[in-house]
């Protein structure tokens, strides 16, 4: 064996070094930051996904509820279910979504410029000036707007609870730029942050739910007008039945189609109005919100319906 050999053989037979506390130490505070960092994400995004998630479900509700009360009808008739809910609001909801998402991208360029501005000292008494006047003018505003519902409880006013959490919002952004540019020494604050931030989450939310519920309502009535309006583009229906159905709503004409041993009767001048939770809803030809019938029936095989294109007899 040469004596070369011996120092690898040596190297072999050697250990490897076990890590050290101090290694551990820093891998677990590795972990523990990027777990802090999931969990801030999450805590920024996860309400906000909730809270649209929610409205998405409730504007499709109020929609739907306001033009059943319109048509004589009850929401509860459709059986419709949370995504069906979700799926009717989307239409409606995209173009204020997609301003909503718009406004906040602007909104965070807007903060990302302020932050760089208060790097430099000399930007810090002039943005701290001018935060003060966003406060004010942002809660003025939104006391402002308040007073308005409050002295017109009786009338409908679109979009106003939006103007008041749009207030709030900017109010309370101008007064978080003005801590962050206040100076260190005055930039202790006994109030909790945390608290206050939630307060005005919980608010803005609110009256979300509010501008939203009003906004659903009006459409909701808007849309039981277009069917009114619109009622002879919906597909026609015909209906087969083995027993009479009694149906009297104007226009629908009753004919028998079978034979004294096997009986049928036939109904025409009907539309579909929509097929939802085991029912299907006809409304009749000429449908109208103050004398219209809407015909409802159970979808279990019972009656037979064929359906054509609008216009078709």
């Amino acid at each position: 064996m040469s004596a070369g050999a011996v120092p690898d053989a040596a190297r072999e037979a050697d250990p490897q070094p076990e890590p050290t506390a101090t290694t551990e130490t820093a891998d677990l505070n590795l972990v523990n930051t990027r777990w802090q960092r999931t969990l801030d994400v999450l805590s920024v995004i996860g309400p906000p996904l909730t809270v649209a998630t929610a409205l998405l479900v409730y504007f499709g509700w109020a929609r739907t509820d306001a033009q059943a009360k319109a048509m004589g009808l009850d929401v509860s008739l459709f059986g419709y279910t949370v995504q069906d809910f979700i799926l009717r609001s989307i239409q409606s909801l995209f173009q204020p979504l997609a301003w909503l998402v718009v406004l906040g991208l602007l909104w965070l360029m807007l903060d990302r410029a302020v932050s760089r501005l208060l790097g430099a000292a000399r930007h810090r008494v002039l943005l701290h000036r001018t935060a003060m006047v966003v406060v004010v003018l942002g809660f003025a505003y939104a006391a402002v707007m308040w007073v308005v519902v409050v002295a017109q409880p009786d009338r409908t006013l679109l979009y106003v609870p939006f103007l008041i959490a749009a207030g709030l919002v900017v109010g309370a952004w101008g007064l978080s730029v003005r801590r962050r540019s206040a100076p260190p020494a005055r930039n202790l604050r006994l109030t909790p942050k945390a608290l206050e931030r939630s307060l005005v989450f919980v608010l803005v939310t609110l009256l979300l739910f509010w501008g939203t519920s009003d906004y659903a309502q009006a459409l909701g009535r808007g849309a039981a007008v277009d069917y009114q309006q619109r009622s002879s583009l919906l597909p026609t229906a015909v209906v087969y039945s083995k027993e009479r159905l009694a149906v009297t709503a104007p226009n629908v004409r009753e004919e028998s189609a079978g034979t004294d041993a096997a009986p049928l009767y036939r109904y025409s001048g009907l539309r579909l109005l929509v097929v939802s939770g085991g029912r299907i809803f006809l409304l009749n030809d000429g449908w109208t919100l103050a004398q219209g019938r809407v015909v409802v029936l159970r979808d279990d095989g019972s009656v037979r319906v064929e359906y054509g294109n609008a216009g078709s007899n």
